[in-house]
């Protein structure tokens, strides 16, 4: 379960540091986030960063720089 996070910290990650911002299960795992935009939006995925804060798990996902991540925003109508 994912669901992108459209706040103005989410998209100037967007901008300068091809990530993604996601608000995940808290069971959710790294690795399980990374397969499953991989799979969902057809990217490839560099690195996963999680935070926990009040009892909701983020998932800061960087991909690679053939996948800009703006066009994945555009897919989701984050921008």
């Amino acid at each position: 379960m994912l669901k992108p996070i459209t706040s103005e910290k989410a998209v100037k990650l967007i901008d300068l540091e091809n990530t993604l911002l996601f608000e995940t299960g808290r069971r959710e795992t790294k690795d399980g986030i990374s397969k499953e935009v991989s799979t969902i939006f057809g990217v490839k995925v560099i690195k996963v960063r999680t935070l926990i804060r009040s009892n909701k798990k983020y998932a800061y996902v960087r991909l690679a720089k053939e996948n800009p991540a703006i066009d994945v925003a555009t897919k989701l109508g984050m921008i």
